[in-house]
């Protein structure tokens, strides 16, 4: 997804549908990918002539900066805000920053903003996301849709609507959970999240958590139930489940992606956890396939 998203063009797209279904769900308003190095660049939450909607945007290169009720934060990538229209903040590009380049996204519907409101009683407004996060993930997909126009109705657009919006709040969920961990589990933890498609081994898990192995791996298998590498597969696992829904994609390319040094090993990893190749559960009708993977092996 990211090496198609390098072949997109910067710009905003804007989707018009009549359905009424989403006004009670969730849609989309406009999402899109651009870079600002004007700092007459500048929306203002209380001035806009849009109501009740709401906007993520994920900070990819350079910095902005947004005010929330006088708060003042500094966005650098991977730095998201969420906001409301209307309410009391300001962004913008500010003085001392040559570029903002960015992605966002602008939902509406009575369950996405039930579905912000409990976001943001969570974690406030400014949340930090991994490039290879599922919510940016979705949002990537979305834009590579629509530049090739490949969305035409309101059920699709509010079915990726939804869809961002559990993912936010699933990768939440798994941050605050993480909080509870000692913080040298955290800190492997994160950079398996962040790293997971690379050939990391044992040991560069380990010195990201600060601690000798032998601690490292005793420390962990007690706080997770699983061995380091156990929970570093299963996290691979549940990447390459979603990306076998890319058609586009070849088992040896989703290998790669998801951090296995090559497709055969791939395949045999993927059997052990559920019973078939991933040739084969991409292709089946014969049983329900699932989005995500829950379990130890």
């Amino acid at each position: 997804m990211l090496s198609n998203f390098h072949s997109l063009k910067p710009g905003t797209f804007g989707f018009r549908f009549k359905e009424t279904h989403q006004r009670r769900i969730a849609g989309i308003d406009s999402l899109g990918w651009e870079k600002q190095s004007d700092c007459s660049y500048d929306w203002n939450g209380l001035t806009r002539s849009e109501k009740d909607i709401i906007i993520f945007q994920y900070t990819l290169k350079g910095v902005g900066e947004i005010s929330i009720q006088n708060q003042l934060y500094q966005l650098e990538t991977g730095d998201a805000f969420f906001i409301k229209v209307p309410s009391d903040h300001r962004y913008y590009l500010p003085s001392n920053s040559s570029e903002w380049e960015f992605i966002h996204i602008t939902l509406f519907g009575e369950e996405a903003l039930r579905l912000y409101k409990d976001i943001v009683d969570e974690v406030g407004h400014i949340i930090k996301l991994d490039l290879y996060s599922t919510p940016i993930s979705i949002i990537l997909k979305v834009l590579g849709k629509v530049s090739r126009n490949k969305i035409n109705d309101a059920y699709e657009t509010s079915s990726f609507a939804y869809s961002f919006l559990m993912a936010l709040n699933r990768y939440i969920s798994n941050i605050k959970s993480s909080e509870e961990w000692p913080e040298a589990i955290s800190n492997a933890i994160i950079f398996m999240n962040n790293n997971y498609h690379a050939p990391i081994t044992l040991d560069d898990i380990v010195n990201a958590s600060g601690l000798s192995k032998y601690h490292f791996t005793r420390l962990f298998s007690h706080s997770i139930n699983s061995t380091p590498i156990q929970y570093l597969t299963n996290m691979r696992i549940n990447a390459s489940i979603e990306l076998l829904k890319n058609k586009n994609l070849t088992i040896d390319e989703i290998a790669l992606k998801v951090g296995f040094s090559n497709g055969n090993y791939f395949g045999k990893v993927f059997r052990s956890y559920l019973d078939i190749s991933p040739g084969e559960y991409r292709n089946t009708k014969s049983f329900i396939t699932v989005d995500h993977l829950i379990g130890n092996h």
